[in-house]
């Protein structure tokens, strides 16, 4: 790690929901000075706005980049730190290096896979420009290299050990009104997967996510069966992994994930991991004492019917699925930490 505290200029999608403020606590626990610049604060919302997302183009783009300028130039500070940055212009860039600013990109998403999200035009543009890049797959390292990357380095997702904790001591399954749980997004065939376990196999399952994405992807039967309600933030995602005797976790494959950032968070949280198998996961937890790992649906469905009446099982394994996680260091300060030293040794060499 840089052996003085570093100024700061860390710029991302900073509402409470989002990980990338999370990260900047991790830099400001760590002795970092943290300047904060949001980078939606120029969204209108609308048509605009979405046109605006697809070309990387627009007022909302060229607002942002003054928006960047103008806050390097009133803090000076020596890093600039961005978070999945769509809308950033390789002029402004260039402008940051000639101030002796040391540009640093962290993205948690695949450019470079097969989903083909849109909005990455810029973005690939400036890749040749930052200091150093930080993924979190190692496809990415070599895809950011044969692109032109300075340097890169591949870290993992984090759970966020201020709002992810384990319950109370006295927590029970008296307290778990969630059988088999999933939060989070129906990417993939997710919700046919779910449906399954829920029609097919007969499990207590309750999804929680976004209710307009989940209304599209479920059957409307099996949405009246498994929704449970919107999206869960904060304390309130804390809360629904808590109340989950069984909680999911599965892989991103049109991403290309290695592991799902979802499995430290339910770590995290002192709770039952039941998660996608892959060599990530399997490098990170030992299976059968710190997470279970399935292997499609029917296996899924197996370990769920082993697992749910298992209550002393279930807590032994979070349990020690949780001191994995503190022990390895899978929460946001070592992570960032991580990144601060081969930052510091970036600007050593500068």
């Amino acid at each position: 790690m840089a052996s003085a505290a570093l100024k700061i200029l860390y710029v991302g999608t900073l509402s409470p929901y989002d990980s990338a403020l999370y990260r900047s606590w991790a830099l400001e626990r760590l002795g970092q000075q943290v300047v904060l610049l949001d980078a939606t604060s120029q969204s209108r919302g609308g048509f605009l706005s979405k046109v605006e997302f697809r070309l990387s183009a627009g007022p909302g783009v060229w607002q942002f980049n003054r928006d960047v300028l103008m806050a390097a130039e009133q803090h000076r500070p020596d890093v600039m730190w961005g978070d999945k940055l769509l809308y950033m212009q390789p002029a402004t860039l260039k402008k940051l290096r000639a101030m002796g600013i040391a540009l640093v990109n962290y993205t948690i998403d695949n450019p470079f896979g097969p989903r083909r999200d849109p909005g990455w035009r810029l973005y690939m543009k400036c890749i040749p420009l930052y200091d150093l890049h930080v993924v979190q797959r190692d496809q990415n390292v070599l895809d950011y290299l044969a692109r032109g990357a300075r340097d890169v380095l591949k870290i993992q997702t984090a759970y966020e050990p201020t709002l992810q904790f384990p319950p109370p001591p006295e927590w029970s399954d008296a307290d778990r009104d969630r059988g088999v749980s999933f939060i989070g997004t129906p990417y993939d065939h997710r919700a046919e997967f779910l449906t399954s376990l829920w029609r097919d196999h007969g499990l207590p399952v309750t999804i929680s996510g976004a209710e307009r994405l989940w209304r599209q992807a479920l059957q409307p039967d099996a949405f009246a069966a498994l929704f449970g309600g919107g999206e869960l933030f904060l304390k309130e995602y804390r809360d629904g992994i808590w109340r989950s005797k069984i909680n999911l976790s599965f892989l991103t494959h049109s991403n290309r994930d290695e592991f799902a950032h979802k499995s430290f968070e339910i770590a995290g949280c002192g709770s039952f991991l039941l998660a996608e198998r892959s060599q990530g996961h399997s490098d990170r937890f030992f299976e059968g004492e710190e997470a279970i790992f399935f292997d499609g649906l029917e296996d899924c469905a197996d370990m769920c019917r082993r697992f749910l009446p298992d209550e002393a099982g279930r807590e032994r394994i979070a349990r020690a699925g949780h001191r994995r996680a503190f022990r390895c260091g899978y929460g946001n300060d070592v992570q960032v930490g991580a990144i601060l030293e081969r930052l510091g040794k970036i600007l050593a060499s500068a």
